[in-house]
């Protein structure tokens, strides 16, 4: 059996609009949309939604597989199960990422939990570790608990691009439109999907501020730069087929001439730049890389930084990168201000 992931939107139904079939049949594999049914109530977002599904099909393919049957009955699960598809992972090819593979096993394990509660846990010793969990609001005894099944991935290190390699970069577009998306990335540091989301009237040019729709649907409000105003500015004013239209950003030529820019496109646009300036870093999650570094090097806060850039955790700044050069010159700075008083010392 062959399955895959269709796009049904119900308007006016509460199910998810993303759908696990069978390929021939159309078919619904009946776990896994149950689960996403569940998902899509509590309002996670689209792109969730579809990763979701996705993630749960490559299980499925696996499943099935092995078990020659898409459902999952009482007893097929042990406490191996995620362990045997870790091994499958493994010997993939291409060999897939310990990223990917943490992600798959996370929304795996949350479905299986939540779909089949009476299921064994899954227990896969060196993959998980034992901690003491706290009780909540810190009454009672902490309880002994084990994390969930986890492979190691090596740190991310992404260095940020060079003054340089943004200038060559930059000058290479030739549309105010262009220029106007890697300002909002590199200024203002924003994912390339909240760029693309951006509607007209998310623009507050006379208070020199912005309205982002973040991951999660989170609203978030931000200060533009005086260089991102003038480059919104002379997009709006030179290039925008439809001033009354509702997205931003959109085609300028072509049959989709005044539709919202897509993925895809977006993807295209960089890609045909990169070739143009040999630049191979340069991609829309760089230069919100790079805005990041920008930003610590000019000494903006990590709480200020994390409202900037839409994170609700610190460790999700990982990729802020700094010399160790600048460590040293941070520090002798702190260290010059005397912020606690010094001991005398005797002669």
């Amino acid at each position: 059996m062959k399955f895959h992931v269709v796009h049904q939107p119900a308007p006016g139904h509460a199910r998810s609009p993303f759908r696990v079939v069978e390929q021939t049949t159309g078919r619904e594999v009946d776990w896994i949309n149950r689960y996403l049914d569940r998902e899509f109530l509590r309002r996670v977002a689209d792109i969730t939604l579809s990763s979701y599904a996705y993630e749960l099909l490559h299980f499925l393919r696996w499943w099935e597989s092995v078990h020659q049957t898409d459902s999952i009955v009482p007893g097929a699960l042990t406490d191996a199960t995620l362990l045997d598809y870790v091994r499958f992972q493994s010997a993939e090819q291409p060999q897939v990422s310990g990223s990917t593979v943490n992600h798959r096993l996370a929304v795996v394990d949350r479905a299986l939990r939540i779909m089949f509660p009476d299921a064994p846990g899954q227990a896969a010793p060196g993959f998980q570790q034992s901690y003491w969990r706290r009780a909540p609001m810190g009454l009672g005894r902490p309880r002994p608990a084990l994390s969930r099944l986890r492979v190691r991935t090596p740190k991310r290190t992404i260095v940020p691009l060079s003054v340089d390699q943004v200038a060559r970069f930059w000058s290479s577009f030739r549309t105010s439109r262009d220029c106007a998306i890697v300002g909002l990335m590199l200024l203002q540091g924003l994912r390339s999907q909240e760029v693309l989301n951006l509607n007209r009237d998310d623009l507050l040019l006379p208070e020199a501020q912005i309205r982002v729709n973040g991951k999660g649907s989170k609203i978030r409000f931000l200060p533009l730069a005086p260089e991102t105003i003038q480059l919104l500015d002379h997009y709006l004013r030179l290039e925008r087929p439809d001033p009354s239209a509702t997205p931003l950003f959109v085609s300028l030529q072509g049959r989709a001439r005044g539709l919202r820019m897509t993925p895809t496109g977006l993807r295209s646009l960089f890609r045909y730049h990169r070739h143009t300036t040999g630049i191979q870093l340069a991609n829309p999650h760089r230069f919100r890389h790079t805005f990041a570094s920008d930003m610590v090097r000019a000494g903006v806060s990590l709480p200020a930084l994390m409202q900037l850039m839409g994170h609700a955790q610190v460790q999700t700044l990982v990729y802020v990168q700094v010399t160790p050069l600048e460590v040293y010159q941070q520090y002798a700075r702190a260290v010059a201000q005397h912020i606690r008083p010094l001991p005398g010392l005797s002669s």
